[in-house]
């Protein structure tokens, strides 16, 4: 690997920017213990899966109330990747998307591509396209849940030079073992490291499954969270994965 990596399984509170702020910074703290390098949430991590309130939600990278997650991008040199609806221009509806705090205070966003029936209602579709960004040594591309269930998106992440795919998704239960084959698949198909971070706790009346999960290439599962709960799955410089509860 030669970076160490990790996913969040954490919970969020419906529509409370600021209390999952202070969520998000629990989960920082316990990765820079562990030395993690970039932090994954789930998708929506800093508002809940909650399409009526994307909305009342709407966050931009330099929104005051995530200045705390800049601070600690800042402090340990950490990349933290974290789901929130993202601001559009005009009356346009928002994208459902992730913002990237980098070390160096700047951010990126990465805004989800293909949409589960229903969110056409409340979100819009982000560009299509791999985004790819480079650390460590290796190429890492993000996906936030229905991106992941594309083949396409996995093999565009690839040609584009992915050494790691990036999934910040909800899976309930009844989706799991579905799109937990699919995100193996892209692991022994493209030789592409896999990681999925999932939400702890339900959100948007979903029963969300936990079990976020680590496939290494080649599609090996190396680490699995095995309930739902607050846990990190750190993935080593070794390539070497274990669970811990935060």
């Amino acid at each position: 690997m030669g970076i160490c990596i990790a996913a969040a399984q954490s919970p969020s509170i419906a529509g409370d920017i600021d209390a999952n702020v202070r969520i998000h910074l629990r989960f920082i703290e316990a990765a820079q213990a562990q030395g993690v390098e970039l932090l994954l949430f789930p998708e929506l991590s800093l508002c809940g899966y909650e399409l009526p309130l994307l909305r009342d939600c709407l966050l931009t990278p330099d929104d005051a109330r995530l200045a705390p997650l800049r601070n600690a991008a800042m402090a340990t040199g950490m990349r933290i990747i974290a789901g929130t609806p993202l601001t559009a221009d005009s009356d346009a509806l928002p994208c459902i998307a992730a913002i990237t705090f980098l070390p160096d205070g700047t951010a990126t966003v990465y805004r989800k591509q293909y949409l589960h029936p229903g969110e056409e209602l409340y979100a819009r579709p982000g560009a299509m396209g791999a985004h790819c960004q480079e650390l460590g040594g290796q190429r890492y591309a993000q996906a936030i849940c229905a991106d992941a269930t594309h083949y396409q998106h996995a093999a565009d992440a690839a040609a584009a030079g992915a050494s790691i795919y990036l999934a910040g998704v909800l899976i309930s239960e009844a989706g799991y073992a579905n799109d937990a084959t699919k995100l193996q698949r892209y692991a022994s198909d493209f030789g592409m490291g896999v990681l999925m971070a999932n939400h702890a706790a339900p959100s948007g009346g979903y029963a969300a499954a936990g079990r976020s999960a680590w496939w290494q290439a080649g599609g090996l599962l190396r680490a699995e969270v095995p309930t739902p709960g607050n846990a990190l799955l750190i993935v080593g410089r070794d390539g070497n994965a274990r669970v811990l509860p935060v």
